[in-house]
């Protein structure tokens, strides 16, 4: 029985089910990778990761400069595409870039609608490709086509152009759908209403009075990349303002341009649902008679009061060597003690709170007290293995770290991350997964233990589950990188429990953790892009009890 990535959503006291990457959806399923690391040369689907012989084709070159987003969250971000250089952009929620100008070719990365990357002005072929191959910068190959235009005031392009921002936690606005609705081709007018929301007022009404997620909570999220403030949702619904900057595809009745592929006529003004425990990502948000729309990644128009707005976790990890040093503990679960020993009663008295998360210096002393091991701080007192991991580099280095790899150890009972460069220990943090612990990944919702290498990764995916009770489709779910078969590193915009087992198999990540990490590991995907794939060389994952 093979089982997917699976994540945990929880949504006020309701919990769902995992995601997995959709199947059929832009960007695709990735096929399995080799199940361990520097393993037999395996062959990959079409729509799979790419094979060993296509490692040979077009191999990328060696990254040089800083990293785009490095340890310490810092974006260091490459100058802008000269005015006068020839340009190609995408059209399609996924355009490929492959080995070679052949539709054969492996794949080596993905474009994403909007994204405009510089090219060679020579037609490098047109084998299965009418308008010609181009090869772009810093390498592979586009066909001109359905997927890709020479023509940079294309539709999809206009009003696609807001891009992933990876100077942030998460590339896009999120939210998740609380109460179920619409999806617009366009502004809906007063009649589009009573006909496809006949509910609205009942709707409104509960949204004004709901203190979750409701009105008055996390306007501040759909202003993300608004320079101006807004008023409040109620004041904004009261006074029936519109803004001056609405989309201009939208203007005048406008209609998004057909990214999606859900527009079959010209007449459709409702295009699709949205259902609750849905989450999308979203590229705009405008006022429009007082209520606020927002427009997704796909280019579909959904009214805001329809989602809760998510924030994300602020949580992210440790550089060792700058924030902390070996021994260290992190803090795995909430109610973390100081303990202090009382000579007197000879025992360990709780003492103040250590916070969640938290990453507590130890003097490498430990003791167990009432059977429970605790560890020595640096600063005094004690804290126990309950809510708290010590973590140690290497205990033996493996020949990948030897050889000077980067690597990533992730210890399952201690539910912590180490990132190494090599031999030295970079980088430390908690994460959640499989939420049946060490159980068989086959048959629970455990994950899957081994040596493998991240073969394809893209800064946002779209995942879902079909599980019985656990309908839901997760849009966007930033930073993956896939290890082997539906299993991957993800960001997790829609819980914060990161130090305890969450997930239905994948490795939740905090999303700023997910940002630094995704940007860390091989492949590299170049600026610009939304995804690589690339067999054998990628960053070894090594995952244990």
């Amino acid at each position: 029985m093979r089982r997917h990535c699976y994540a945990l959503l929880v949504l006020a006291a309701a919990s769902l089910g995992g995601c997995r990457e959709k199947p059929g959806s832009a960007p695709g399923l990735v096929a399995d990778a080799p199940a361990e690391a520097g393993a037999a040369d395996t062959k990959a689907d079409p729509e799979g990761a790419p094979s060993a012989e296509a490692d040979a084709d077009a191999p990328p070159p060696e990254p040089s400069g800083p990293l785009l987003v490095d340890l310490g969250g810092v974006a260091h971000l490459p100058p802008p595409i000269p005015e006068n250089a020839p340009r190609l952009a995408s059209i399609a929620m996924r355009t490929d870039v492959v080995a070679k100008p052949d539709p054969k070719a492996t794949r080596v990365g993905f474009l994403r609608a909007g994204a405009i990357v510089e090219m060679d002005p020579e037609i490098a072929g047109t084998a299965g490709c009418k308008d010609g191959w181009r090869k772009i910068k810093p390498y592979g190959y586009v066909c001109v086509g359905p997927e890709a235009t020479l023509d940079l005031n294309h539709p999809i392009v206009k009003a696609a152009s807001r891009r992933p921002d990876i100077t942030q936690k998460l590339p896009y606005m999120y939210g998740i759908v609380t109460r179920g609705g619409p999806v617009y081709a366009r502004i809906p007018t007063a009649e589009d209403l009573k006909t496809h929301e006949p509910g609205l007022k009942k709707h409104l009404a509960k949204w004004e009075k709901d203190k979750e997620s409701g009105a008055a909570y996390g306007l501040d999220v759909w202003m993300k990349w608004k320079s101006q403030a807004s008023p409040s949702a109620l004041e904004a619904m009261e006074q029936r303002l519109t803004d001056p900057d609405i989309p201009i595809f939208l203007k005048d009745g406008g209609r998004v341009p057909n990214l999606s592929g859900l527009l079959k006529s010209d007449d459709l003004v409702k295009i699709g649902q949205v259902d609750r425990r849905n989450g999308v990502a979203f590229v705009e948000t405008f006022l429009h008679e007082g209520r606020r729309y927002n427009v997704s990644t796909d280019l579909r128009v959904m009214p805001a009061d329809r989602f809760r707005p998510i924030r994300g976790s602020d949580f992210h990890g440790y550089e060792i060597g700058k924030d902390i040093d070996f021994p260290f503990a992190l803090v795995r679960r909430p109610g973390a003690k100081r303990w202090v020993w009382d000579e007197g009663k000879k025992k360990l008295v709780a003492g103040e709170e250590v916070g969640y998360r938290a990453a507590v210096a130890l003097t490498g002393k430990q003791k167990f007290v009432g059977g429970v091991l605790h560890y020595e701080m640096k600063d005094g007192g004690w804290i126990d293995d309950r809510h708290a991991g010590r973590v140690d580099p290497a205990k033996k280095m493996p020949a990948w770290g030897k050889n000077g790899e980067k690597w990533l150890d992730i210890n399952i009972t201690k539910q912590v991350l180490v990132a190494y460069e090599g031999t030295k220990a970079v980088f430390a943090t908690v994460i959640s997964s499989g939420e049946s612990g060490l159980e068989d990944p086959e048959t629970s919702k455990a994950t899957k233990r081994g040596i493998f290498r991240i073969h394809t990764k893209h800064v946002s995916v779209t995942m879902d589950s079909d599980a019985v009770g656990e309908e839901f489709e997760l849009r966007d779910v930033p930073y993956v990188q896939y290890f082997q078969d539906g299993y991957a590193l993800h960001g997790a915009y829609w819980h914060d429990r990161f130090g305890q087992p969450k997930s239905h198999g994948c490795v939740n990540l905090a999303p700023e953790d997910a940002r630094r990490l995704f940007h860390w590991t091989e492949p590299q995907v170049p600026y610009g892009w939304h995804g690589a794939a690339r067999n054998l060389t990628g960053t070894v994952v090594f995952i244990h009890p």
